[in-house]
């Protein structure tokens, strides 16, 4: 499992691609060139994961879900709505929908934020904007790993 890190800061060109940074391509290893985009359940971003990372999503859900309940079907419609297959072109370039684009409001300045198996792709001015109060999140996080370590015990 292929694990990111870093935020990088890329622009759109004119047809709606990124050059791929660097520092992400040398995360990813060896001959990974094929991507699932979709729009974020929670947040106004994309999130890109590799073809691997997908597959691996979709067993976690396919294990939770019952093909037979009319909720359940709800569910995997709207998790899979409006996702597209991407390819690296050679000059290490991905097009990004420009349905999905709009829809997380992106337009020529970008973030890509690694966050572990997959990476976010913001608008940067909101990106930037989400910048948490220091003790604000400290709070955040004591309170969700302390949570953690109770159900661990």
């Amino acid at each position: 499992m292929t694990n990111f890190i870093g935020d990088h800061p890329c622009k759109l060109d004119g047809k709606g691609r990124i050059l791929f940074p660097a520092a992400l391509k040398k995360q990813l290893g060896e001959g990974v060139v094929r991507f699932v985009v979709k729009k974020d359940l929670f947040e106004k971003c994309l999130v890109l994961y590799t073809i691997d990372e997908w597959e691996r999503q979709n067993q976690i859900i396919r294990k939770q879900i019952n093909p037979f309940n009319k909720e359940h079907n709800r569910f995997l419609r709207g998790f899979h709505r409006g996702t597209a297959e991407l390819m690296l072109d050679n000059n290490n370039r991905l097009l990004l929908p420009k349905r999905l684009l709009d829809e997380a409001g992106i337009d020529k300045d970008i973030v890509l934020a690694g966050q572990d198996s997959k990476i976010e792709i913001w608008n940067k001015q909101v990106y930037d904007g989400l910048a948490d109060d220091e003790m604000e999140f400290a709070q955040l996080a004591e309170k969700i790993m302390q949570q953690s370590n109770n159900e661990e015990a």
